[in-house]
């Protein structure tokens, strides 16, 4: 059965929501993964989405985080400074899903630029709510896709935290989330499941090679004590995602895997 990379990412970002009741999330490639999560793994799984709205249940695709589609149904639409204060920041979220320009081995994130902060080559748009999100959700999962680029020894600039300097350094700084947890890419899988808190390889997609996985890491890759295949899409979850979520292949892709 063909598939997508962007089809993988979107399905293994589902399966890992499995057992989730609150997830925080943005749109494009996490919202689709939120809401086949909750037509298979997670039927009670309640999107809350940072414009303010809690028990989401989208009628189409929203084309930004201020789409007024994301209140269809919805449990609650309260103020930013609400959702914050009392769900987040209360420690209701269950599980956060942040993208980043930057990540490196420890899960700390960079959305601010590329390059030095007062010439970058790059601007980014920033933190938005990202690095209150990494700072306060229960557990944190990255998607992006693995590239050299990306995956980088130091960041440019620490927008968000993941595990800092690695170890027990969020417990150190008084951070309440649990920091990262998964990163989900187009060619493998990474948790932080060590002592060092410290990103490792648990599972390559299929046709793809750990040494293919090396290449695209600036820093020596740690791998997981075993190393296993991420199972490729169901008919059902491909079915769910192409007619269902996301119809037109605005963020799912056309290619195949």
């Amino acid at each position: 059965m063909s598939y997508t990379a962007s089809e993988l990412m979107i399905v293994a970002a589902a399966r890992a929501l499995a057992g989730a009741r609150t997830v925080f999330v943005g749109v494009g490639l996490p919202n689709i993964a939120c809401n086949l999560a909750r037509c298979t793994v997670a039927p009670d799984l309640e999107l809350i989405y940072e414009a303010g709205v809690y028990g989401a249940r989208p009628a189409r695709l929203p084309l930004s985080i201020g789409d007024p589609t994301l209140v269809t149904g919805a449990t609650a639409v309260v103020s930013q400074a609400d959702l914050f204060g009392l769900y987040l920041q209360g420690g209701l979220v269950d599980v956060a899903l942040l993208g980043g320009a930057q990540i490196d081995r420890f899960g700390n994130l960079n959305t601010t630029v590329i390059g030095d902060y007062t010439r970058p080559k790059v601007r980014l748009p920033g933190s938005g709510g990202a690095c209150e999100i990494a700072a306060n959700a229960r557990r944190t999962f990255m998607i992006m896709r693995l590239k050299r680029r990306a995956f980088v020894k130091a960041l440019d600039f620490v927008t968000s935290p993941g595990h800092l300097e690695g170890g027990a350094g969020r417990q150190r700084l008084g951070l309440p989330g649990g920091g990262p947890a998964l990163v989900i890419t187009d060619l493998a899988l990474f948790d932080f499941d060590n002592p060092a808190r410290e990103m490792q390889l648990i599972a390559t997609h299929p046709g793809v090679s750990v040494d293919q996985v090396r290449t695209e890491i600036a820093w020596d890759l740690r791998l997981a004590g075993h190393v296993t295949e991420t199972p490729a899409p169901t008919a059902n979850e491909l079915r769910v995602v192409r007619e269902e979520l996301d119809p037109e292949g605005m963020y799912r892709g056309r290619g195949t895997a």
